[in-house]
């Protein structure tokens, strides 16, 4: 039998998961990561990206996950991210708005930390519309 670890998600707004489960995969600076029972303890920053959650049952959950900063524990894990929204939460119109605009930001920018702060808005729209798309099945 698959053992499980404690999960928690917390959002500055609110705590977005509290549950047991068997395995997360999201998105590090480096790449991407999946944390199962038992592994070892690390604290690294997360990217906007996919959060994939495993759930007692056997079946993945998936929700959008901002950048924030993820700790793997003997005990438990811990994730603390700008925002996350499960797909049913996430506004279509809004996101694809958000898209349009960090790639109009993008084209038109020089200074390099523009276009970085263009990008990482680019990535995050892209990610929410992935997440809303992931759960179009389930509406």
């Amino acid at each position: 039998m698959a053992t499980l670890y404690p999960l928690e998600i917390h959002t500055p707004y609110r705590l977005f998961y509290s549950e047991s489960v068997l395995a997360i995969s999201l998105t590090l600076i480096d790449g991407e990561i999946a944390v199962y029972a038992n592994h070892s303890s690390f604290t690294a920053p997360v990217i906007p990206c996919l959060l994939k959650i495993r759930e007692k049952d056997g079946t993945w959950k998936i929700a959008f996950c901002a950048e924030g900063i993820l700790e793997v524990g003997e005990k438990k894990t811990i994730l603390i991210s700008d925002d996350a929204e499960w797909p049913d939460e996430i506004d279509l119109e809004r996101a694809q708005a958000a898209k349009d605009r960090a790639e109009k930001n993008l084209s038109g920018r020089t200074f390099k930390f523009e276009k970085k702060a263009a990008t990482d808005a680019l990535l995050r729209a892209n990610m929410r519309l992935k997440a809303w798309e992931s759960g179009k099945d389930r509406r």
